[in-house]
């Protein structure tokens, strides 16, 4: 399995913008989807958006579009998550997930469908 390290995260004002990153390390050629992912206290994780390898196409939740953009580094098997017009409600910790057979084809696919996961980033949007 590919290992992934997330950073990035921190405290923000709402309106605020943060980019997330995840690096990917190991079998790298062993993934195709990566995949934010988020859980607030007491919610479940959710997917926020994923990024193809094979043909860079992606996918968001609809909380997130036109504020998140996703991206991808192919030389730095490094996949980003820019942030832009924060909200308190954004406040989570943010995980990315990888995973060989799956494929971002309009949505995110479920979180329990992915086989390697970083360990995750703590976002916090307050005034």
């Amino acid at each position: 399995q590919v290992h992934l390290v997330e950073s990035g995260g921190g405290l923000v004002q709402p309106g605020g913008s943060l980019r997330l990153s995840c690096a990917a390390s190991g079998p790298t050629f062993n993934y195709n989807a990566i995949g934010w992912f988020r859980q607030a206290p007491g919610k479940e994780r959710e997917g926020v958006s994923c990024i193809n390898r094979s043909d860079r196409s992606t996918a968001y939740a609809d909380f997130v579009k036109g504020r998140f953009t996703i991206s991808r580094d192919g030389p730095k098997n490094t996949v980003y998550l820019q942030m832009n017009s924060l909200k308190p409600e954004d406040t989570a910790v943010y995980y990315c997930a990888a995973d060989a057979e799956l494929y971002c084809d309009g949505y995110v696919p479920n979180s329990a469908d992915f086989r390697s996961w970083g360990q995750g980033t703590q976002v916090t949007v307050s005034p």
